[in-house]
């Protein structure tokens, strides 16, 4: 008997997680005998425990076929709700929806804590004589799901784009110091990347030769804004000029930082940022150097840019969508799709799977050998982990009339069959 598939996205979105979800919806059109509908969580598991559930089978093709080139999360939507474990009506109305809607395939698309309520979701359907497969579709900028030995996943479609995305700035912020350094000397970039440092380590892809006056911090270097400081001023010295590339997460005290509701702090959301202390620390205790430091901070664009897209990720992000749903067709439920690197010169990668279990109780670190001596860079071994990720050329992002041409989805959606329903954390 056909059963539907639904797919749900949560947490940030990236530049490519629309490719995923056309690699779901285009290889799940492929089974017609297997798979009847297909369907979207608007907004994610919100969506889901509401019963919004966009019909992606009444779509056109040409929609589904744009999102390669969409970037964001607009097309479905996504949420910063989570099922936490106590939340047990929750769980109960998730359930209650999959089976009202004939729902044989659950694909989750996130990150560790998005793994963790699939595979929970998944157990929960089949202890109540469900048959429900809960598959696993891998997503974050930060490229922080999985094991620091990459056993589990080597990285995470996103994390390509927005490397690519950073190598790109940096080049861009050279040209703009090595013009302007006379007044302007010091320039501060702030990237994303909570507590782990891929997303501003990649600042180096712009120079691997090092020949920019460049000092990337992370916050995994737990240097202090004087230590900041003294290596700017060092780099001042030696270079005349200084761009520096600081993590959003990097210790500068306490700035106040507010909290989603799965307990990771919202740099962007505070009133203070780690640019704007370090550069108001230069700029009071003074640099050598004439002129003054000033910064600049880089916030959602890094997610939802399509022309900075990667191409290498645009690819794999498609594969571990349409690795999902053959997982799904082949019975495979539990798993992640996933990405592993093939050893040898020549980049590339083969598409598995991983036990769900295994992601959400797995904590990928950067590795501290990539971090150098100084703490004030990162060394080769990174940039030639990396470096293949961003690829060649430029994404071909369709313009019409001189805007860029995104999918549009129709609002069409699946009949509700259940009463309505107050998602536990929203209640009051």
């Amino acid at each position: 008997m056909k059963k539907n598939l639904l797919i749900a996205q949560s947490g940030g979105p990236s530049p490519v997680i629309n490719s995923s979800l056309r690699g779901v919806v285009e290889a799940a059109r492929c089974f017609p005998d297997r798979i009847g509908k297909i369907y979207a969580g608007w907004h994610g598991i919100e969506g889901v425990l509401k019963e919004e559930l966009l019909d992606l089978s009444a779509q056109d093709e040409d929609e589904i076929s744009l999102l390669r080139n969409t970037p964001a999360a607009g097309a479905i939507g996504t949420c910063r709700y989570k099922i936490k474990s106590n939340q047990k009506e929750d769980f109960e109305r998730v359930v209650d929806v999959l089976k009202a809607q004939n729902i044989g395939y659950f694909l989750y698309n996130g990150g560790n804590d998005s793994m963790d309520t699939a595979n929970k979701v998944a157990k929960l359907a089949q202890e109540r004589g469900l048959d429900i497969l809960g598959i696993g579709v891998p997503k974050t900028i930060d490229n922080d799901v999985g094991d620091s030995e990459f056993k589990v996943i080597d990285h995470t479609p996103g994390y390509g784009s927005v490397a690519r995305y950073w190598s790109c700035i940096v080049q861009n912020a050279e040209e703009e110091n090595r013009g302007s350094y006379p007044a302007d000397p010091v320039l501060v970039l702030q990237a994303m990347g909570r507590k782990i440092g891929y997303i501003p380590a990649a600042a180096r892809l712009a120079d691997p030769k090092r020949e920019m006056p460049l000092l990337i911090f992370l916050a995994e270097g737990e240097m202090k804004m004087e230590e900041m400081a003294e290596k700017i001023n060092a780099m001042l010295v030696k270079r005349g000029r200084a761009i520096v590339v600081v993590s959003e997460g990097c210790d500068v005290g306490d700035l106040g930082f507010t909290k989603d509701s799965f307990g990771h702090a919202q740099f962007g959301a505070s009133q203070t940022t780690v640019q704007q202390a370090l550069v108001n620390y230069l700029n009071s205790s003074g640099i050598k150097a004439k002129g003054s430091a000033r910064g600049q901070i880089f916030g959602t664009d890094q997610r939802d840019t399509a022309i900075y897209a990667s191409t290498v990720d645009l690819d794999e992000a498609y594969r571990v969508g349409q690795k999902a749903v053959l997982l799904g067709i082949e019975g495979k439920g539990g798993f992640m799709s996933t990405i592993l690197r093939e050893p040898g010169m020549i980049y590339s990668v083969r598409y598995d799977k991983v036990p769900l279990e295994v992601v959400a109780n797995s904590e990928r670190t950067f590795p501290a050998e990539w971090i150098t001596k100084d703490k004030s860079d990162v060394t080769d071994e990174f940039v030639a982990y990396a470096r293949p990720l961003i690829g060649e050329d430029w994404a071909s992002v369709p313009v019409i009339n001189g805007r860029q041409r995104f999918a549009r989805l129709k609002p069409v959606f699946a009949e509700k069959k259940l009463p309505q329903y107050i998602p536990e954390a929203d209640r009051k």
